[in-house]
């Protein structure tokens, strides 16, 4: 399937006008690269200066279509390892928190702030993500990311403390928060015409990646002598392992990890701004986009609520739900089975969504689905939590799946890679800031009412908003129409 896509989405190395609003068109090459006339002025010096010098060789058509090809091939490859680091540090964790909490001697206070930590990371460290891309190239930010998880992951077993320990944390949780940020820039950046497949193709490994975790940490752990250090350090080998692929990825494009169809011109001339040259999906260092202001635009605020508000819900069904299972009178191990099954339910739904998305004007129907399916299954927990287990786990699972429709929608609500990767760190850092208390106030209702028909009321009122919002951010909209300074 990766192979399909990848031939599916081989670029041809034809540059693209980019309208420019004071009038004209001029091509243009990915935010972040600054146009390098030097090298054509001087190459132009010596072919003037030197008439009889030797030709230069260029490459084929056929040599440069399969470098092409090999490198956009790389890049799925990349998208998909990945996508399926960005939460076994989580779930990993969550699978053995009360090994953890004996073996470094973690209070209970501690331990309940955890679950708090990843949103709070996410919104802290995603705000850097759009300034490291232009600076280094998201790419180059990408497998940076991979290698924070893989030496945080290592490091975090034997830091021997509770502040080794949670510090070693925030590093992994950093590498995925600009991960997190970066994907839907990279996709919009080399897939400009397939956003809903290639969102969906990483959603769904990221659902995949954080279902697995959850359900083998445990059995890997017993299989390694029960030494929860073992179980937790063996998902650094999947963080390194998603680093190798965009090592060339970059290092093919002398650090710029742009499609080859972004080649430079440096040329200036009537109608040419003198920009680089860029494919089509790109966008230009002249579109300024510290020009956009997020916060004016009714589009991205929309989107980060939705964002947020899933969150939420995605963390308390993650945090919760298998407690409430339990407190039914189920086993330990079919609660946990029930909450396994929440999870996958987003990786074939996860490719399938912003497939479907990107096909329609307005996602606005989508988002109604899940949250009438969201509504469902609160009620069924509500009145019939053990009779009707499965059912309330597939409708939860269902609405779960707001998260690849709101990446699909950071796609679509931008039309250039700059203003993708502003739109995905207002939303996510916002969202993710909206998320924290959520996990804690259903902590706390659930300790002081004895029960979970406040906790279960809360998570019900709150998709009500979330369905609001996701309507407003799925209108056919751009934020540089409204942020535009």
């Amino acid at each position: 399937m990766m192979g399909l896509m990848a031939s599916e989405e081989t670029r041809t190395g034809t540059s693209a006008p980019v309208h420019h609003p004071a009038g004209g068109s001029a091509a243009a090459e990915p935010a972040g690269e600054t146009p390098s006339t030097a090298p054509s002025v001087t190459a132009t010096a010596v072919a003037e200066a030197t008439p009889a010098a030797v030709p230069a060789v260029t490459p084929t058509p056929a040599a440069t279509s399969s470098t092409r090809a090999w490198t956009t091939r790389l890049v799925v490859v990349g998208i998909v390892l990945t996508a399926l680091n960005l939460r076994p540090a989580i779930t990993s964790l969550g699978a053995l928190l009360e090994e953890v909490r004996d073996g470094l001697g973690m209070s209970g206070s501690v331990a309940g702030l955890l679950t708090s930590v990843p949103p709070l990371c996410f919104a802290v460290f995603g705000v850097m993500a759009p300034r490291l891309a232009r600076r280094f190239g998201p790419g180059a930010v990408v497998c940076a990311g991979m290698l924070a998880i893989a030496i945080g992951l290592v490091v975090r077993p034997y830091a021997g403390s509770t502040v080794g320990f949670l510090v070693a944390s925030a590093l992994a949780l950093m590498g995925i928060a600009v991960s997190n940020v970066l994907m839907p820039v990279i996709v919009k950046r080399w897939f400009p015409d397939r956003v809903g497949s290639m969102t969906g193709l990483y959603s769904m490994a990221l659902a995949l990646g954080t279902s697995t975790a959850a359900a083998i940490t445990v059995p890997v752990t017993e299989a390694l002598g029960g030494d929860w250090q073992s179980g937790l350090v063996v998902w650094a080998g999947l963080g390194a392992a998603a680093v190798l692929p965009w090592i060339p990825v970059v290092r093919a494009r002398g650090g710029e990890d742009r499609p080859e169809g972004a080649a430079r011109s440096g040329k200036s001339g009537p109608g040419s701004t003198g920009e680089a040259g860029a494919a089509p999906g790109e966008e230009a260092p002249q579109e300024q986009p510290r020009a956009l202001r997020m916060t004016r635009s009714r589009t991205a605020w929309a989107l980060a609520v939705f964002f947020g508000l899933q969150a939420t819900a995605a963390y308390i069904t993650m945090g919760w739900m298998a407690q409430i299972y339990r407190d039914a009178g189920l086993s330990a191990g079919t609660a946990g089975l029930l909450l396994a099954f929440t999870m996958v339910m987003g990786v074939p739904l996860a490719f399938v969504i912003p497939r479907l998305a990107s096909r329609l004007p307005q996602q606005g129907p989508i988002v109604v689905v899940l949250g009438v399916c969201g509504l469902a299954g609160y009620a069924g927990l509500y009145l019939a939590p053990a009779g009707g287990a499965w059912l309330w786990a597939f409708l939860l699972g269902v609405a779960n799946c707001a998260f690849p429709l709101a990446l699909t929608m950071v796609g679509m609500r931008a039309r250039t890679g700059a203003g993708v990767a502003q739109l995905s760190a207002f939303a996510q850092s916002t969202g993710y800031l909206i998320s924290i208390p959520g996990p804690l106030l259903v902590g706390v209702l659930y300790q002081h009412s004895g029960g979970w028909g406040l906790p279960l009321a809360l998570m019900a009122v709150l998709m009500i908003p979330q369905t609001v919002m996701g309507i407003l951010a799925g209108r056919d909209r751009t934020v540089e129409d409204e942020a535009a300074g």
